[in-house]
């Protein structure tokens, strides 16, 4: 399975975007999903999770009230709306899904199996 994450691009500060991941390969159901976030020399940080098995989301707290993930069922993919961006939310975006029969939540990135490439979002002061 390959994730792919896209919807990234340079926006201004205060502007939003919306991020996709798209899974290829054999079908595919993960019921937790998640962003992370990632700038070069820091560590992989967790951004938004989503399990499925309850409905449940998740948000760091640098993000909580800015971003929304939610999940398209019948596509089996997550998205992120970002809101009111700041130049602190600049990085690789990263979409993981823990994979198929896994209903637990987590927020550290080693017990997510399956990652995608990445998608660049830039925020302009």
């Amino acid at each position: 399975v390959q994730l792919q994450a896209s919807g990234g691009g340079l926006v201004q500060t205060g502007g939003y975007l919306r991020l996709s991941c798209t899974a290829s390969g054999r079908t595919f159901n993960s019921a937790v999903m998640a962003w992370f976030r990632q700038n070069p020399g820091k560590e992989r940080e967790f951004v938004a999770g989503l399990n499925d098995n309850g409905g449940s989301t998740y948000y760091a707290e640098s993000v909580r009230g800015r971003f929304a993930i939610s999940r398209d069922n019948a596509k089996n993919i997550p998205y992120l709306q970002m809101n009111n961006l700041r130049p602190e939310d600049t990085a690789v975006y990263y979409c993981a899904a823990r994979g198929t029969g896994i209903t637990v939540m987590t927020r550290t990135r080693q017990q997510y199996k399956y990652w995608g490439q990445g998608t660049l979002v830039t925020v302009s002061s």
